[in-house]
């Protein structure tokens, strides 16, 4: 059989994942899950997290914390987009994933960092969610240096 008479079968199944892709990443709406009603970032991540919730993150974001008495914004600026030093990173628009992975490793000693590791030492598992779920949300002036 020529290629042509496959086309139609291949894009009609193509057509079908997607679709069935997409309900599946709905479902915790689908279901009534009031946390995304309220702003939930999604249901769980890969970083084994439960869904974070933007309110709250934004929140948190602005809490002084005991550690080192400064808050996330204190450091990374308004929406995570201007530290106070060039050394930190910019937060705002990072994969909420990515952010969660790296709170998480600060927490447990992996990644240390003279006021990150103290400041994540006490964080939970949701309020990590939360954080990261709220600065994901955020604008981003990340840039693609593919090409540079």
């Amino acid at each position: 059989m020529s290629n042509a008479v496959h086309a139609p079968r291949l894009a009609l199944a193509l057509l079908a994942a997607l679709a069935l892709a997409a309900c599946s990443q709905n479902k915790d709406v689908a279901a009534g899950d009031p946390g995304n009603a309220s702003g939930q970032h999604g249901s769980s991540s890969s970083a084994g997290l439960p869904g974070g919730r933007i309110p709250i993150g934004e929140q948190l974001a602005s809490a002084k914390g005991k550690a080192t008495g400064q808050s996330c914004i204190d450091c990374h600026g308004a929406d995570g987009n201007a530290p106070i030093d060039p050394t930190y990173p910019l937060l705002g628009g990072q994969y909420a994933d990515y952010l969660a992975h790296s709170l998480q490793a600060y927490r447990a000693g992996d990644r240390q960092h003279a006021l990150m590791t103290s400041q994540a030492a006490a964080l939970t598992d949701q309020e990590i969610s939360d954080l990261a779920a709220y600065f994901g949300s955020r604008p981003t002036k990340l840039r693609d240096l593919h090409g540079l």
